[in-house]
């Protein structure tokens, strides 16, 4: 629902002080709801807020239709975002500037080229509306008190996630709890407020959780509403990301204000892990969810089923939903369906980089880049072009459609070219092209309908396509259809790996094994993970390859401060070490399998691959101190002057 509570009460408001005519005042409205009739109807109220719901701050907005700064975050109605870093190539012209600049403006974390991306968040339109919310509803003398206390802590819920989005983003940010009311006496400095410091919005976010639970139901069953396991797993993340912050916050002493508007003392970040792992524990013991394991005879279609299976899903704990047919529906499948089998001329933009896949790791729990090159020199000839990533963390596959594999009871079609024995190459520049593999010979197919093709749009030119939330179903590859797979905000998985991290930080690193093999027994793996293989690095790259393409990546990456040792601006080559958490990452690269073409030899029809630099990737990704925490806008400052700068910018 699109009417929104601030334009309800403005017209409240309106009826109330319009007229000076005392007849007129005691005629009825017949089309403006009254103070008492709003607030006082159960079903009236729940429609409000469900749009403040539907405003829930993972959302894209319009500048120019709100006049509220947007906030592109990375989820499943905006692909792009996903190709900020080294988890993806954007296939598109219109996206090719992620892979060619370099520096990251302050306000717009998309590239300094190009002012679109905004990280920045900003809203208290938003947190009036919710203030108000409260406030009123609060007020209800006809509610039940049991609705009435629901209805407040939702609203309680979505304002402390507001609070969490900010404080992620900015830093401290000023805390502000009732409407206030402009008195048009013109000094509005009784209005303005100073920045709270971050780690009183982070105890903010994390108090309130300990609030709200108290009035919100158990029941698993609402996976779109507040519940007690959403408030645990939202205090949760809370206190993991503020203990991080003041854990590793001292190896960046420049990323802090005197006031304490953006850093956390470092003797804060055992009790934050604290109050991290004892919530999560909560949530654990309660047997409220659970890992999805419905298709544990298959790993891998049992990942691939967790995020798009909608029914008594035991891991999902909140998740932004859509319907078909209800103009509610998400074009996640249309922009990146494989093009080979595609429903219309759409797909192939989101390509996984190779610098992610060969994260995934072998099943003996190393790890070793994928195997293209032979030990005495020359490529290494694969039957099939799956047989590359044998014995991988079969999350892989259910993450990334690898060349070979099926979509839609399909096989993609990705191979690049003909390789010849002298390593000649014959190839195309367009879907499935033909060419000549002898010069009298006929014309036969020389490039994949998938591609790549190297600055071909809609091609897989990081030799992969992604697969996570992809939808199978048919239509979902049709504008005029889409899909209704939801989009998982908070998810048990997530829940056992956070615990993992606030233990091992604590020094309970056989605790942090014991959640962390939970997670990767789901996956696949036999072999436990010992207390002694419990490291830093461990931590991150569990999180890495659990969590791919669910908007984790960049907030863990300044949390722990890394990003700036990640993306540090310098043209290295792909890591060796993929297990290595500080391992710079600043180009995407790809991986294309050629056909063999070479007559008579056994190798004949097989496939090798190359590593390659997609032409699109001319730059080396540069995170800055100053992309720590996003500029406040000087329109905000020169409002309110008691608002100060963050740092290194």
């Amino acid at each position: 629902m699109k009417k929104s509570l601030l334009y309800i009460c403005l017209a409240v408001f309106a009826v109330n002080a319009g007229c000076n005519d005392k007849d007129f005042l005691n005629v009825a409205p017949s089309n403006v709801l009254q103070n008492d009739q709003l607030w006082n109807d159960e079903g009236l109220i729940l429609s409000v807020l469900a749009d403040l719901y539907d405003r829930y701050p993972d959302r894209q907005t319009d500048a120019n239709a709100t006049g509220i700064p947007s906030m592109v975050t990375q989820t499943i109605d905006n692909w792009g975002e996903f190709a900020r870093f080294d988890e993806a190539f954007a296939s598109e012209n219109g996206q090719y500037w992620r892979h060619s600049t370099t520096e990251y403006d302050y306000v717009f974390p998309g590239m300094i080229a190009r002012n679109t991306g905004e990280i920045t968040y900003w809203d208290y339109a938003y947190i009036r509306e919710l203030n108000i919310f409260i406030d009123k509803c609060g007020s209800s003398t006809k509610l039940k008190a049991d609705v009435k206390n629901r209805f407040i802590a939702e609203a309680r819920y979505l304002r402390a996630v507001v609070y969490f989005e900010e404080v992620k983003r900015v830093g401290g940010v000023p805390l502000v709890l009732k409407p206030m009311e402009y008195n048009y006496e013109g000094d509005p400095a009784y209005l303005q407020q100073p920045r709270a410091k971050e780690s009183e919005i982070y105890d903010f976010v994390i108090s309130e959780m300990d609030t709200v639970k108290k009035y919100l139901p158990v029941s698993p069953i609402s996976k779109t509403r507040a519940t007690v396991g959403l408030a645990l797993a939202t205090k949760v993340r809370a206190a993991l990301y503020a203990g991080a912050i003041a854990k590793y916050g001292v190896t960046t002493p420049q990323v802090t204000l005197p006031g304490g508007e953006v850093g956390i003392p470092a003797s804060a970040a055992n009790g934050y892990y604290t109050t991290a792992l004892k919530a999560a524990q909560e949530l654990i013991s309660s047997g409220t969810y659970s890992l999805y394991k419905k298709n544990s005879d298959n790993l891998t279609q049992n990942f691939i089923s967790l995020f798009i299976d909608k029914g008594s899903n035991p891991e999902v704990i909140f998740a932004k939903d859509f319907k078909l047919q209800s103009g509610r529906v998400q074009p996640w499948t249309l922009w990146s369906q494989p093009r080979s089998n595609a429903e219309e001329q759409q797909g192939g933009r989101l390509n996984p980089s190779l610098n992610l896949v060969q994260s995934f790791e072998l099943l003996d729990n190393t790890f070793a880049p994928l195997p293209t090159n032979a030990a005495g020199g020359g490529y290494v000839y694969y039957n099939d072009p799956l047989d590359l990533f044998a014995n991988r963390d079969p999350r892989l596959a259910a993450t990334v459609i690898l060349p070979g594999a099926e979509f839609k009871d399909k096989k993609v079609d990705i191979w690049a070219g003909y390789m010849f024995k002298d390593g000649k190459i014959v190839t195309g520049d367009n879907f499935g092209a033909k060419g000549k593999l002898e010069p009298n010979g006929l014309d036969v197919q020389v490039v994949g309908y998938d591609g790549p093709v190297n600055n071909l749009e809609f091609s897989a030119q990081s030799g992969f396509i992604i697969r996570k939330y992809m939808d199978p179903t048919v239509g979902s590859g049709r504008i005029g259809t889409q899909s209704e797979v939801w989009w998982i905000r908070y998810r048990y998985g997530e829940v056992l790996l956070n615990a993992a991290e606030a233990a091992f930080e604590l020094g309970q690193r056989d605790v942090a094994a014991g959640y962390m093999n939970q997670v990767r027994e789901r996956a696949g793996f036999k072999i436990p993970l010992t207390a002694a293989d419990i490291t830093f690095d461990r931590i991150v790259h569990e999180r890495k390859v659990e969590l791919a393409f669910e908007g984790h990546e960049f907030w863990d990456m300044k949390r722990w401060r890394l990003a700036h040792k990640v993306w540090n601006g310098v043209k290295t080559n792909l890591t060796t070490q993929p297990g290595k958490s500080d391992e710079s990452s600043t180009r995407v690269f790809a991986l294309w399998p050629y056909k063999v073409y070479d007559p008579g030899s056994p190798n004949n029809g097989k496939y090798v691959f190359k590593q390659v630099l997609p032409g699109a990737v001319t730059s080396a990704h540069l995170f800055r101190l100053g992309n720590y925490y996003a500029a406040i806008g000087d329109d905000i400052r020169n409002n309110n002057p008691k608002i100060v700068k963050n740092p290194n910018q």
